[in-house]
């Protein structure tokens, strides 16, 4: 299995914003995806996300708030279904720190290396909003090839 990882500091001390941008609504569609559909504030809840090139449906898997988000992708690129992504916030100093992981593909294909770019700009993204209010969602978010 191959995974993907990131680590993202956030300069903020809020923890429960960082989170709510993670299992809101409006919080996931000011970072990722404009066109989402759904609410990943309980178990069990079905997020629909998706993108000029597709998109995802991921069920929340698993809650620990403020400080842990755990999806299972259970609809979508052939590659994603079966995956799971999670993000773990703590504390460290006048930053959270975002551990981010993609994690059981099957293989690392070229579809994965694409994933994890785009990954780090819309982690990126999830900074911007907490930092200044705005981020950089789809579709407005940094192409980087012909994928998007």
């Amino acid at each position: 299995m191959a995974n993907i990882l990131h680590r993202v500091g956030i300069k903020t001390t809020a923890i429960d914003d960082v989170y709510r941008a993670l299992t809101t609504e409006d919080g996931l569609a000011g970072w990722w995806t404009t066109n989402t559909k759904g609410a990943g504030d309980q178990a069990g809840n079905i997020i629909e996300f998706r993108f000029d090139a597709g998109g995802f449906d991921i069920k929340v898997k698993k809650l620990d708030a403020p400080t842990q988000v755990e999806w299972e992708v259970i609809d979508g690129h052939e590659e994603w279904i079966g995956t799971t992504i999670s993000f773990e916030l703590k504390q460290d100093g006048d930053y959270i720190i975002v551990l981010f992981k993609h994690l059981n593909w099957k293989e690392p294909v070229e579809f994965m290396h694409h994933c994890s770019t785009k990954w780090a700009i819309f982690l990126m993204s999830l900074k911007s909003l907490i930092e200044t209010g705005k981020g950089n969602p789809s579709p407005v978010d940094v192409k980087i090839d012909n994928w998007n």
